[in-house]
This record gives C-alpha cells, sequence and structure tokens, in this order.
C-alpha cells in the first residue's frame, strides 16, 4: 500500500462538486481510494500553508499510483481537479 497526500485551494466550487462525481471512479481505475478528505485540518507543528480541502488517497503500490496520474483517459478528470483551483499532489514512498 502507498499513499499520496492531496491539498486542494478552492476559488471554484463548482468544479470541486463536478470532481467529486467522478474522482471515486478515476481512483477505482487504479485500484485506488480516497482515505479520507477534510476541510478542517489542524497544525499539529510547523507553518504549512493550510488547504481547503486535504485528502489522503491509498493505491495498492507506487506503479498503480503513478498509472492513475498518467492516465491519457483520466485527463479531463485531472483537468477538471485543477479547475478547482490549486491541486498540489505528492506520494508519499
Amino acid at each position: 500500500m502507498i499513499y499520496a497526500y492531496v491539498k486542494l485551494t478552492v476559488t471554484n466550487p463548482d468544479a470541486l462538486a463536478q470532481y467529486r462525481d467522478v474522482a471515486a471512479a478515476a481512483l477505482a481505475k487504479h485500484g485506488g481510494t480516497a482515505e479520507i478528505a477534510a476541510k478542517e485540518c489542524t497544525i499539529l507543528d510547523g507553518t504549512p500553508e493550510m488547504p481547503d480541502v486535504a485528502a489522503l488517497l491509498s493505491f495498492p503500490d507506487r506503479a498503480s499510483a503513478v498509472a492513475w496520474a498518467e492516465d491519457p483517459e483520466l485527463a479531463e478528470v485531472h483537468e477538471l481537479r485543477r479547475a478547482i483551483g490549486g491541486s498540489d499532489i505528492l506520494l508519499l514512498g
């Protein structure tokens, strides 16, 4: 199992609503799932830039996560996520 941290800055709530409708199926195509997504976060240490939405995704392995990110059939889904405002994803491992 491998995880990815997602940090979203929301400037387009309509795009966020549309993305929520298609995100789960796009993740599932490569064995991924959203373990948790939250609008409220608590800083435990340091001074990170706070997201409007944070999520933790899981994938069976690194190859599956990379395949999800690079899948040309999911290009429209990824563009929709980017249209939300800011979209940063870090693969942890």
